[in-house]
């Protein structure tokens, strides 16, 4: 049987520590499990988004694989590396040294209780967009049936996202 391939596109976050590394040592963890990485966005700065405490400005990068794992398969090797890099889920939108999340997997729709793609909150975040938008402007969104340019330009979000030097 084929494995057949298809685009995925994850979202790297981090705002502790060395942001940059841990990113670029998350890419190589990664890619250990996915083969090498076939896009990536520049890395973007942007304040925490929903947070009521205080916390370091988030570093984000979107980047592309071509895999034909299952999607339980890539959520688990997203986790597995996070894990490895020291990261402890106490609680929704805390600080971290590596966040990754899956934002799309080819035209997939999948909606359980452990994970749902598209990301569901993708489409109301610059942080997540802007960097997409760099890899993927044509990309179409399967639910909403529109293009992440599009869904930028319609996005209410006003954090302000700047493009770093690495």
């Amino acid at each position: 049987m084929k494995i057949i391939q298809r685009p995925v596109f994850l979202l790297l976050g981090s705002n502790t520590g060395n942001r940059s590394y841990q990113i670029k040592k998350a890419i190589k963890l990664l890619e250990l499990q996915l083969g090498p990485v076939v896009a990536e966005s520049s890395l973007y700065e942007t304040e925490p988004w929903g947070v009521e405490t205080q916390q370091e400005p988030y570093l984000n990068k979107a980047i592309r694989f071509d895999s034909g794992k299952k999607a339980e398969e890539l959520l688990q090797i997203c986790l597995d590396v996070e894990k490895e890099m020291g990261r402890i889920r106490n609680r929704q939108n805390e600080p971290r040294k590596i966040d990754i999340d899956i934002l799309m997997a080819g035209d997939e729709i999948i909606d359980t209780e452990g994970l749902k793609i598209p990301h569901p909150r993708m489409n109301f975040r610059n942080f997540a967009l802007i960097p997409l938008m760099e890899i993927a402007a044509e990309l179409i969104h399967p639910i909403e049936k529109k293009s992440i340019e599009d869904l930028y330009f319609e996005c209410g979000d006003r954090l302000e996202v700047i493009r770093k030097d690495e």
